[in-house]
């Protein structure tokens, strides 16, 4: 029996370092890590030890043979990975099971380096992970900083909420929430409540993680009117996120959704949508979307790609998972002899071939979803968005020359994501993210970047681990060679200065207690967890805790 490693891999490596065999790639010392969507199990050479699946943070890998329904083929996923890979090379005779390189210290400084104080703006993955460093392997004390009451970011507000085990990546960055060089300021604002400046004025380095928070526009007309929004919002929405209002969306007047990408996202929202609501509420998804996916007429949601199958921008992991989703149809609308041309043309381990076991339709966008108890996932090729009028959406039809209505009450935009420009911070417009060398920021001296901030809206969870590691291997070659700016205030200083600045400021203890409020509420509600999805009600729960002690 072999290991499979599934769709929610998060690919932060972790499993690869306690691999004893050496049967997980590509490593990080490999030319295709980071660039492939997920980490892959050898099947030849896999001993059936459980030593990456008990190291997975995000419970992604499985027995083969133990499977559950709808991911067999990942056992497929993987050992096609070695089949195009080719051949290991044969490992040298020897007593141990791998062969092992040199060794190396990547954290390795002197003896006499002094502890220095480092702020991580963001409490997402990002974050965290350049926290995670600057803890395990330095001497560091660390503030952490977030506009929001709560911590995650990403995790608590990007994840759809039928992955709940991507979620569980959150579990290993809550350890480091309470450790005794830690220091949690949570509901402050970088650039209102305190300035840049005077952040790194009571630090010896700043570390911003702040995502990529904003989305890209389609520029076509019509994309402002209602009923037209961005997946990024409609993430937010079902995610509980408290700057999206609960009455943000409106499914109840619509039998047809369309979503304008092929990415990963437009597969989450896709799947939220004719997921059946009572498996839903077996997660945290937020209670008022949980009721609107009820009430919900939603009964088609259609994916626009504006190039071929072959160039879907999804994962293969992802788009094989969304052809088992219970009472749901996989369609491909064949208006374009392309896309079915590529899709019987494409080898088994491309992405297109995934597409082989969906039906084959013209569709005809006249006529409302067909009836029946099912519904149904549209994929339409070879079609671009032109522009969105009163309930729907005119796009590229088979002649240039006569665009195709398709009738829609909700669009949703799912093109990717874009960084904002920081207070008091350099921007580059054209990328959205802020110009930096190796992390450090130009012209800012001690102050840095990680994760989407830092190199654009690309790669997963688990890219931002060798992204913060870069970005703290500079910050830590600053520090001994002696260029960081020394701070003109201390920890009490800064503590003084933010609480007198923000309204209210939730620490460990307070995020604890929202934790326990959330968990609480689940448990009333026969459910995993039932999110606090206003700031006044974060806040609340997080005095909570002080008013029980009195």
């Amino acid at each position: 029996m072999t290991y499979a490693i599934t769709q929610t891999c998060c690919n932060d490596a972790t499993c690869i370092a306690v691999c004893p065999v050496n049967c997980i790639h590509p490593t990080p010392d490999e030319p295709d890590f980071g660039r492939t969507e997920m980490l892959y199990i050898d099947p030849r050479s896999c001993i059936d030890c459980g030593a990456c699946a008990d190291a997975c943070p995000v419970d992604a890998i499985f027995p083969a043979d133990a499977l559950a329904p709808g991911q067999e083929g990942y056992a497929a996923v993987n050992a096609g990975y070695y089949e195009r890979r080719g051949p290991e090379p044969e490992a040298p005779a020897g007593p141990t099971f791998r062969s092992w390189g040199q060794p190396s210290f990547a954290r390795s400084l002197p003896a006499d380096f002094a502890p220095v104080r480092v702020a991580v703006v963001g409490t997402g993955p990002a974050g965290m992970y350049a926290a995670e460093d600057l803890l395990l392997h330095t001497n560091a004390e660390v503030t952490l900083v977030d506009r929001l009451p709560v911590a995650g970011g990403l995790v608590r507000y990007g994840v759809a909420p039928d992955h709940p085990a991507t979620k569980r990546i959150g579990d290993s960055f809550a350890r480091f929430h309470t450790h005794p060089r830690v220091r949690m300021y949570l509901g402050v604002t970088v650039g209102t409540d305190v300035s840049a400046d005077e952040l790194a004025a009571h630090h010896d380095a700043v570390v911003y993680a702040v995502g990529a928070a904003a989305d890209r526009r389609l520029g076509i007309p019509g994309e402002d009117l209602p009923g037209s929004l961005s997946a990024t919002a409609f993430v937010a929405w079902y995610n509980a996120h408290p700057e999206v209002a609960p009455d943000a969306v409106d499914l109840s007047g619509t039998e047809r959704v369309v979503v304008v990408g092929t990415g990963n996202v437009a597969l989450d929202v896709a799947r939220v949508l004719v997921t059946d609501p009572e498996a839903l509420a077996a997660t945290d998804i937020a209670d008022h979307a949980l009721a609107a996916l009820r009430a919900s007429a939603v009964r088609e949601v259609v994916l626009l790609g504006r190039r071929g199958p072959e160039d879907a921008s999804c994962t293969a992991s992802e788009l094989l998972a969304l052809g088992g989703l219970p009472g749901v149809r996989l369609v491909v609308d064949t208006h374009d002899e392309r896309t079915w041309a590529a899709v019987e043309a494409a080898a088994p381990h491309e992405k297109a071939a995934l597409l082989r076991g969906a039906e084959r339709e013209r569709v005809d966008w006249s006529a409302p979803p067909p009836p029946g108890p099912e519904r149904r996932i549209v994929f339409r090729f070879h079609s671009a968005p032109e522009e969105i009028v009163p309930g729907a959406v005119r796009v590229t039809g088979t002649d240039p020359a006569v665009p195709t209505d398709i009738p829609a009450g909700t669009v949703l935009r799912a093109v990717g994501y874009r960084g904002t420009p920081l207070a008091g911070l350099p921007f580059d417009e054209a990328t959205g993210t802020v110009p930096h060398e190796h992390g450090r920021v130009a012209g800012r001296p001690g102050t840095y970047v990680v994760g989407w901030i830092k190199r654009g809206p690309s790669g997963g969870i688990g890219a931002n681990r060798t992204c913060a590691a870069e970005t703290v291997g500079t910050l830590l070659a600053d520090a001994v060679d002696g260029t960081l700016p020394p701070p003109s205030g201390g920890a009490r200083a800064f503590d003084r200065l933010v609480r007198g600045r923000a309204g209210t400021v939730v620490d460990a203890r307070g995020l604890a207690a929202i934790e326990r409020a959330e968990l609480a509420r689940g448990d009333a509600a026969g459910r995993p967890r039932v999110k606090l999805g206003t700031v006044p009600e974060l806040v609340a729960a997080a005095r909570g805790r002080r008013r029980l002690r009195g």
